[in-house]
């Protein structure tokens, strides 16, 4: 009997609460509600650590951030061993890989955050990168989708930020410099698509990954038109104190220029990310069309699901890193129509670790790794999060277990607690009123730093690490094209980088001629 197919559909920074047939009444997401209609929908679904780079690898691997020594956005470093040989000598191989070994056809096209090599070489039969940022003209050459503008598109060439500019723009409602047809997610669903109609004996496992609707927003037309900011909420705000507790919420504000944005700029700014949201629905509706028009649609499982999630002003935050559900909850929709119903809503506890496990077991060679085997209905009692490298000011972990939610933060020792059911959005902080419930979890939280070695340097003289609140040392972040040599506000060699931009002017007309 033949394998499945296995389809990963990935998205970077989608809220959770994004998608119209799962509750949000106001965002379009037609095809994603196809997939709701599909399969299950895992509504307490979360990032074992909600930023780009550990995420992914927690993908790629099935390991916990503890087991890949990467707990924010760095190049993963080994608890048991030396690094030298890369990522797969300690946690291995790469999905991925694992699945070519299991008889399947590999395609991976998108986003994919390495570190430290932007183009590491993952196992796929297809690789075809789309990243956000080029450090050098070599790694621009590299990329998928800078290529195809270059090559057949020179008409865009001149623009330095092919996904819209970032730096102080980062959170400045904005609009596709090219044509709908012509962006990166077009790129993306156009070679899924392509990968998809191949005619081969294998099944397939594949794994695409949009760039959006991470910031900077700037749908296309007319996406960039379809939300009106009246009709946006504003963000959700508790108490001052307890939204202000995470030093890493107004640290990573003021980096991104985020800094004093009021309730008119981020509804502003939503009707982008909502319009970017809508806009990738209708990429991914170009998929789901091309896997219905296969002979084998009803054997195809399809999981869609994002690194983490997106504060959108939200308790005073920007960007993701913190431990409030917009930031490390999750969509996470799973069909396989051969074998389930659809339209399943199920409450476990997901985890990105699960994923590893659920392609292996579904490609008939079972490798949960650090996850749980989703499939087979094992649940899991107690989620935890962890951010930042243990032993650090910045570390700081979740637990959840039942409706509770506990964070603690080294820095300060600070804590909070919220009663997801009665609070889903995180009001009330309840570590003071319910001290039974929060020395129970902050115990659990023990043993696990204790039980781990990628978390045991988070424990000293048997209790987890505590040091005196100290804010973070405030900075901004210049991401501009270093591609060209443009690293600040003042372009170095104004002469000769308009020379240089005459010239590629100049190569531009002459492919359009």
């Amino acid at each position: 009997m033949k394998k499945p197919n296995i389809l990963f559909i990935m998205c970077d920074q989608f809220r959770f609460d994004c998608i119209n047939a799962l509750g949000n009444t106001i965002i379009q997401t037609p095809n994603l509600d196809r997939l709701v209609k599909r399969g299950r929908s895992y509504v307490n679904a979360y990032s074992p650590c909600p930023v780009c780079v550990p995420a992914r690898y927690v993908v790629r691997t099935g390991k916990e951030p503890y087991n890949l020594g990467c707990y924010c956005n760095e190049s993963p470093d080994p608890v048991y061993t030396d690094a030298a040989n890369g990522v797969e000598s300690y946690c291995g191989e790469y999905l991925a890989r694992k699945m070519k070994k299991s008889g399947y056809y590999t395609f991976g096209i998108g986003k994919f955050h390495t570190s430290p090599d932007p183009y590491e070489e993952l196992g796929y039969d297809v690789q075809i990168h789309t990243e956000e940022l080029y450090d050098t003209p070599a790694i621009r050459e590299k990329d998928g989708f800078a290529s195809y503008i270059q090559n057949e598109h020179p008409e865009y060439a001149h623009l330095e930020q092919l996904h819209g500019e970032r730096t102080n723009m980062y959170f400045v409602p904005q609009m596709s410099g090219m044509p709908a047809e012509h962006t990166v997610e077009a790129f993306t669903a156009k070679k899924a698509v392509e990968q998809l109609a191949r005619e081969d004996d294998k099944p397939f496992f594949g794994f695409v990954s949009f760039v959006g609707p991470h910031p900077p927003c700037a749908p296309p037309i007319p996406y960039n038109r379809m939300y009106d900011p009246d009709g946006m909420p504003n963000p959700v705000r508790g108490n001052a104190y307890t939204d202000s507790m995470d030093e890493q919420i107004a640290w990573m504000n003021y980096l991104i220029y985020a800094d004093d944005i009021n309730d008119a700029w981020a509804r502003n700014w939503k009707t982008r990310y909502y319009g970017e949201i809508s806009y990738i629905d209708d990429c991914i509706g170009k998929i789901l069309d091309k896997v219905e028009e296969r002979p084998d649609a009803e054997d195809t499982m399809i999981c869609f699901f994002s690194d983490h999630g997106e504060m959108a002003g939200d308790h005073g935050g920007w960007q993701k890193e913190s431990f409030f559900e917009e930031s490390v909850k999750i969509p996470f929709l799973l069909s396989y129509p051969a074998k389930w119903e659809g339209g399943q809503t199920v409450d476990d506890l997901i985890s990105l670790t699960d994923l590893y496990g659920i392609a292996a077991a579904a490609a008939g060679d079972a490798d949960l790794r650090d996850g749980i085997n989703v499939l087979e209905g094992e649940k899991r009692e107690v989620f935890f999060g962890t951010y930042g490298r243990p032993g650090t000011n910045q570390f700081k972990m979740m637990v959840r277990k039942g409706q509770w939610k506990y964070i603690y933060m080294a820095n300060g020792g600070r804590k909070q607690l919220f009663h997801l059911g009665n609070d889903p959005h995180e009001l009330t902080n309840l570590v003071s009123r319910e001290k039974e419930v929060s020395a129970e979890l902050h115990a659990i939280l023990t043993e696990k730093c204790k039980s781990e070695p990628g978390l045991k340097p988070a424990v000293c003289n048997g209790e987890i690490y505590k040091v005196p609140y100290t804010p973070r040392k405030l900075e901004r972040l210049h991401q501009f094209d270093f591609s060209r040599n443009i690293t600040d506000y003042i372009v170095p060699s104004g002469c000769e980088y308009m020379s240089a931009a005459l010239q590629l002017e100049e190569k531009t007309k002459e492919k359009v001629l």
